[in-house]
């Protein structure tokens, strides 16, 4: 097995004296672009291998339907999963995809949106690959919810499954199913099949 399969990704933990701000962040993420780089509530910072191929041909379809939806609406603002946001816990997480109303995104300064926002998406995905762990891809959902996502999908392409996140309300937890919507986004409907093949 790939030495990447086995640990896909690296937690490295800083002295407790010592921690990056926003700014040093960015500035360590630049001088290492070919790294994926995510920092914890608790200044830890996750550094995760590139996506195997598969995973990003799924990571595609889910991004690109979302942001073909988001050309015809005019409603917010789609992003990869290389975009950072800033929580208000201090973390900053980069989702598979996420999406923010226009309006709230035209809100933040362009001097922050050249950075990693200092803002919550609306909605985020995650894509779990097979060296995942299931657990941290659900604490990580839970997290964006508790920083204020209104909606989340934590998708296993290889069980066929999702579990949805929304505020205030236990995880649901769907099989096999065809497609995703939420009123959230009027109109959007994820098609699985791509993602699930």
């Amino acid at each position: 097995m790939d030495l990447l399969l086995k640990k896909p990704t690296i937690q490295l933990r800083l002295p407790t004296d010592l921690h990056l701000s926003d700014e040093q962040l960015f500035e360590l993420c630049q001088l290492n672009q070919e790294l994926r780089i995510e920092r914890t509530v608790l200044g830890e910072l996750l550094i995760m291998s590139p996506a195997s191929s598969d995973s990003g041909a799924r990571n595609a379809s889910l991004t690109g339907q979302l942001w073909l939806w988001n050309r015809t609406t005019s409603l917010g603002q789609v992003f990869d999963s290389s975009a950072g946001f800033v929580f208000a816990n201090g973390a900053m997480r980069a989702p598979d995809a996420a999406w923010i109303r226009r309006e709230r995104w035209e809100a933040l300064p362009l001097s922050q949106r050249q950075k990693f926002a200092p803002i919550s998406p609306d909605f985020v995905v995650e894509l779990k690959s097979p060296s995942d762990k299931l657990e941290d891809l659900q604490s990580k959902m839970q997290e964006y919810i508790e920083n204020g996502v209104l909606l989340g999908w934590l998708i296993d392409p290889m069980q066929r499954r999702v579990w949805i996140y929304k505020p205030g309300i236990e995880s649901l937890t769907l099989e096999n199913s065809l497609s995703l919507s939420d009123p959230l986004l009027p109109g959007f409907e994820l098609e699985l099949e791509e993602i699930f093949a």
